[in-house]
């Protein structure tokens, strides 16, 4: 499959989710409102219906003109309007799924306390739909203790809180309260979609990218891997209905959902307690993050001088995560493992299926064309433990993580 039927495929399929599909937003007072006018655009170009409720105080921060153009609904900001009455009741069970963004420190306040003084809050207590937020203040009101207690207490309810983006803020400051970007939301609320209930229930452990094993405070031992294979693995997963764990080496590497639990580490030692903590809860276990074999025996507590004309550096061999959690794994657990070789590559992972006492392992091979690290596909083998190998395309990674996490499945399913 090309690049650009790959794209296309991928739109279509988000096209199919949100064609009339019932979207209610509430916009707030708050200066990022005028990202919503592009949210707006992109859920109407994909099929969805869009109504638009405003706050007063949102009315100066985005023209109701612009919503109600742009989704050919009359936008809704009273109780009442020429002595008609907007049926709040009736918004709260005509929506699929409520969307209040930016969500300000104030109607969460109200939101939390159960305050009911507009028609956005009105609606808000009588929506029988899932309801996603997505706070938008400054730093300094975002990790305020009554702030942190109001989320909790809305997290509570069954609400979905979108995390903040870490950014330039109205204040002119740069810190945590930035509002999701629109793309973003939209990734989000596309999700909310296609999520299935496949693996409901299901708690997933996912290790991604690469360990930085350090040699001084500035150099460390490092390799390519980008994490973008593990990072697609966790978001199928997620896709599925599974409860998802990703732990992560360092990476550039964002997921589109907060949902997702990340935990980033930088060293092998690290991952490995993190790993071993996590797994022992998790009912699947995906080790695709390529952890350094060896990690230096002594770090140098300041920078090492460039003195000598040579230089030895001593190394040890790191804890082997796929190894100790293949000994004490459970019957009812499923482990995964990655295998990447160079040469003899179906033997050598074959020895590592074995050793590992894994289910099974996906094997990529640096000998194939635009596979493996940094590439934006992959091509993959899947070794069993019976010796039979199923052996897939070169795809992009979203489809590769697709066949894993299917594969996967099927072998639940079959036990």
């Amino acid at each position: 499959m090309t690049t650009v039927e790959i794209l296309s495929f991928f739109c279509n399929s988000i096209c199919l989710m949100l064609r009339n599909k019932k979207i209610l937003i509430g916009i707030t007072g708050s200066i990022a409102a005028y990202k919503i006018i592009t949210l707006t655009r992109l859920l109407i170009k994909e099929g969805a219906e869009v109504k638009v409720i405003l706050t007063k105080a949102a009315i100066d921060f985005v023209p109701p003109l612009v919503l109600s153009t742009l989704t050919r609904n009359p936008v809704l900001l009273d109780l009442s309007i020429n002595d008609e009455w907007s049926n709040h009741v009736q918004l709260g069970r005509w929506a699929d799924l409520f969307l209040i963004a930016p969500l300000t420190c104030n109607t969460l306040a109200k939101m939390a306390t159960g305050i009911c003084d507009n028609l956005l809050l009105a609606t808000y207590y009588s929506a029988i739909c899932p309801i996603i937020l997505a706070p938008a203040m400054d730093e300094d009101m975002w990790k305020h203790p009554a702030t942190i207690n109001n989320i909790k207490i809305v997290k509570g309810f069954g609400n979905t809180v979108l995390s903040v983006n870490n950014g330039e803020l109205a204040s002119g400051l740069i810190g945590e309260g930035r509002m999701s970007e629109p793309e973003e939301i939209f990734q989000y609320i596309n999700n909310s979609f296609t999520k299935s209930c496949s693996l409901k229930g299901k708690c997933v452990m996912v290790t991604a990218g690469p360990t930085f094993e350090a040699i001084d405070p500035v150099r460390f031992i490092g390799n390519y891997s980008s994490g973008k294979m593990g990072f697609s693995i966790a978001e199928e997963f997620y896709l599925q209905g599974a409860n998802v764990t990703l732990i992560t080496g360092p990476t550039h590497e964002v997921l589109s959902t907060s949902a997702i639990k990340r935990i980033d580490v930088v060293s092998a030692s690290q991952m490995y307690q993190i790993g071993m903590e996590v797994s022992f809860k998790s009912d699947i276990i995906v080790m695709s993050a390529a952890v350094a074999d060896y990690t230096p025996i002594n770090i140098s507590k300041s920078k090492i001088k460039k003195a000598e004309s040579e230089w030895t550096l001593s190394l040890t061999k790191t804890k082997d995560i796929l190894a100790t959690i293949g000994q004490v794994k459970r019957d009812n657990q499923f482990l995964l493992g990655f295998a990447l070789e160079t040469n003899n590559e179906i033997e050598n992972a074959l020895i590592k299926l074995k050793k590992k006492n894994a289910d099974c392992i996906v094997l990529n091979s640096l000998n194939d064309n635009n596979a493996g690290f940094g590439f934006e596909t992959n091509k993959i083998t899947i070794l069993q433990k019976s010796g039979d190998t199923i052996e897939f395309d070169l795809k992009s990674k979203k489809e590769v993580a697709k066949d894993i996490v299917s594969y996967i499945i099927s072998q639940i399913d079959a036990k």
